[in-house]
């Protein structure tokens, strides 16, 4: 008689235990909806973002179709709810969940809400229900470098976090608190160390830890030699990574980020850790990963409004080390771009140095820490359950304590048939966000923070689309509601799963390709106007080209990026645009959104035009009171530059392009999507 190997024993036992757990909608209802065609957004830009960004491919070889996708979402969602329920012993009742995850999977197929990007790509996958990789359901980070000088740990941790964030997709923000507390000594000679690193995220992750180590190490006595590393068993350039999708780069970048590093703290040796040298370091971490084509990432660095040093980190004229004009700082410009830096600033600020400063690119932006930690919504009294929030994500929405993860999901109350409609939406969009604080991620600080906060942030997205149909009153009802309602719900369902309500629950998010997936305007922006081209860049090779050019969309070179076509979608859209509205009436929408919506933060990019500049000191100082997060950007003029992301068109070149599409035939499209950044920019504007 023959038995099957150990190995093999212990391998299937699992697979039947994670069937046992797995939880599965009725296939005769998610059947129903094959043959209905999605309505995304945008004239099939929100189509083309669907099958790029989002669309995983099948073992069989063909990518999902828009109601496997939300199959998957939604029954990973319920596997979770699942698996907590039966290991806590709480008593799980199939029927109820079947009811409840239907409703669910038409309201996401609808698109009267939808998941963050990162669900979209990971939900239902291995890399959550088998890897055990949580931290890859959720938007944002923030991590504090303000305990540097306690260990060596301590000292290196937060790098490592930036990075191992960034791998999975996580927009991570940052303070420099920890400038000046690290003196900086090359390794002894002598001692030196060889790392071969493995092709996995946690090598590359640990190799960068090796490095920070051995130039941190004198400062607690340790004694440690200069790394030497071995790349050999990182994989080719040009490789497919399975799981988080995209191909390889192979090992530059991460050398880049190496030898660049090195090159930056020998520089320092004998001085200590400075502002300029925590962000850069920071910041190439970020290019490294951008660079090796694992995820878009996106970054913000936070230090304070009076420090001359932090406030010069984009001055590439200025060299922070010798105090003088240096007339170009070409390297830190090479990586500088990764942060969008901004300040913290309170009530007690003076804002007109830095108003100066913001009209000239945008940057700084501005962080209200002293409203984000005494309040929750700003028409409510002051509660302090923020009070140990240390920063915010890179978009500014999240408040954050240190080594705190965020969930988003976004809701559309312009696609609601009725405020009871919505309000339903709104159940479904809240459990969704308090499912993913289930998960464990990778980081045990994560974890403990995670469990004590289950902090997610409900989202209005359209919100210019709603105001074109209704009145503001109107909105004040669906918002004032709207957050009672998911108050209401967190007390049911926080009791149901056994554990405790989540500090914070709404928010505005900027958006990304979620709101072009929806065909609504991002947030509470304005369009640029109610008729623009939008344009996508695809690479050169991708399957993709072929199956645009057929459906007679404008297809060009990359005057930029030689690997890289470009797409022009035509797009309409109704309503007010920025070029009739002034920069106090958007900052006065992100006012009442904070006041009548959000307990975290509203995020919101104000767009000036040159004559309006001049205002920015006056409603910082006006607003100051009411306001948690806030930048302005520039207006950009048509034709800066070629090939702008978004640019103005007449109603009749709008016509005129439309004629000339065609439907969309992805049906031949046969390759892994690259999830998502997880905002528009690589670099997220707050």
């Amino acid at each position: 008689m023959c038995f099957p190997a150990p190995g093999n024993l212990l391998i299937s036992y699992f697979i039947k235990i994670i069937a046992m757990l797995s939880f599965k909608l009725d296939d005769d209802f998610v059947m129903s909806y094959a043959q209905i065609k999605p309505d995304f957004g945008f004239n099939g830009l929100g189509q083309l973002t669907y099958y790029r960004t989002y669309s995983r491919l099948k073992e069989d070889g063909r990518n999902e179709e828009w109601f496997e996708t939300v199959r998957r979402v939604v029954e990973g969602a319920y596997t979770i709810q699942k698996e907590h329920i039966l290991s806590n012993e709480l008593g799980w009742n199939n029927k109820k969940a079947q009811r409840s995850a239907q409703e669910m999977y038409d309201r996401i197929f609808t698109m009267k809400f939808l998941p963050p990007g990162r669900m979209l790509w990971a939900l239902g996958t291995p890399i959550i229900h088998q890897k055990k990789i949580g931290q890859a359901l959720f938007n944002c980070a923030f991590v504090s470098t303000e305990e540097m000088e306690k260990s060596i740990s301590d000292a290196v941790k937060p790098f490592a976090f930036m990075m191992d964030m960034s791998m999975v997709g996580v927009g991570v923000g940052f303070d420099v608190l920890g400038a000046g507390q690290i003196e900086i000594n090359k390794p002894t000679e002598g001692l030196e160390e060889l790392v071969v690193i493995p092709d996995t995220r946690e090598g590359w992750v640990a190799s960068l830890e090796k490095l920070l180590f051995s130039y941190f190490a004198k400062n607690f006595g340790i004694q440690s030699g200069p790394v030497k590393f071995d790349y050999h068993k990182i994989r080719k350039a040009g490789l497919p990574i399975k799981g988080f999708g995209g191909v390889s780069s192979g090992p530059q970048p991460l050398q880049d980020m190496h030898n660049r590093i090195s090159a930056l703290l020998d520089n320092l040796d004998g001085k200590n850790l400075s502002i300029t040298a925590l962000t850069d370091i920071m910041n190439l971490i970020g290019v490294c990963v951008v660079a090796g084509n694992v995820r878009r990432t996106a970054q913000i660095a936070l230090g304070h409004a009076e420090n001359a040093e932090y406030r010069r980190l984009k001055d590439y004229t200025w060299d922070n080390a010798s105090q003088q004009y240096v007339g170009s700082n070409a390297n830190r410009a090479m990586w500088g771009w990764a942060s969008n830096n901004s300040v913290l600033v309170n009530n007690e600020s003076e804002f007109s140095t830095l108003a100066a400063q913001t009209a000239i690119n945008g940057e700084p932006g501005y962080i209200f820490m002293d409203n984000i930690q005494a309040f929750s919504r700003m028409c409510d009294p002051a509660d302090y359950k923020d009070i140990k929030a240390r920063g915010t994500n890179p978009c500014g929405e999240q408040s954050l304590e240190s080594y705190e993860l965020c969930c988003l999901i976004e809701t559309f109350p312009s696609k609601a048939e009725s405020l009871d409609d919505y309000m339903r939406t709104l159940k479904f969009a809240y459990l969704l966000g308090k499912t993913a604080t289930l998960v464990n991620t990778t980081w045990h600080e994560t974890n403990r923070v995670q469990k004590r906060n289950r902090r997610i942030g409900t989202s209005v997205s359209g919100v210019t689309n709603f105001l074109h149909h209704h009145s503001l009153n109107t909105f004040k009802v669906w918002l004032e509601s709207g957050y009672k309602e998911i108050q209401r719900w967190d007390g049911i369902y926080s009791s149901w799963l056994c554990v405790p309500k989540s500090i914070k629950t709404t928010s505005v998010k900027p958006s990304g390709t979620v709101s072009l997936l929806a065909g609504v305007n991002p947030g509470c922006h304005f369009p640029e106007n109610n008729y623009y081209t939008r344009r996508v860049r695809i690479a050169k090779t991708s399957h993709l080209v072929p199956i645009l050019e057929k459906a007679g969309l404008n297809i060009e070179d990359d005057v930029v990026d030689a690997s890289s076509k470009v797409v022009s979608f035509p797009v309409h859209t109704e309503g007010r645009n920025l070029s009739d509205v002034s920069i106090w009436e958007q900052t006065a929408l992100a006012v009442f959104l904070q006041k009548y919506w959000s307990d975290n933060q509203v995020s919101c990019t104000v767009t000036f035009r040159p004559h309006e500049a001049k205002e920015i000191s006056t409603i910082l100082d006006y607003y100051r009171y009411d306001l948690k997060s806030i930048s302005f950007l520039p207006k950009l003029e048509a034709g800066i530059y070629a090939q702008m992301p978004y640019e103005a068109i007449s109603r009749e070149k709008y016509l005129e392009m439309k004629a000339n599409l065609k439907a969309i035939d992805f049906s031949a499209y046969d390759e892994d999507a690259v999830a998502e950044k997880f905002c528009s920019n690589d670099s997220c504007v707050i």
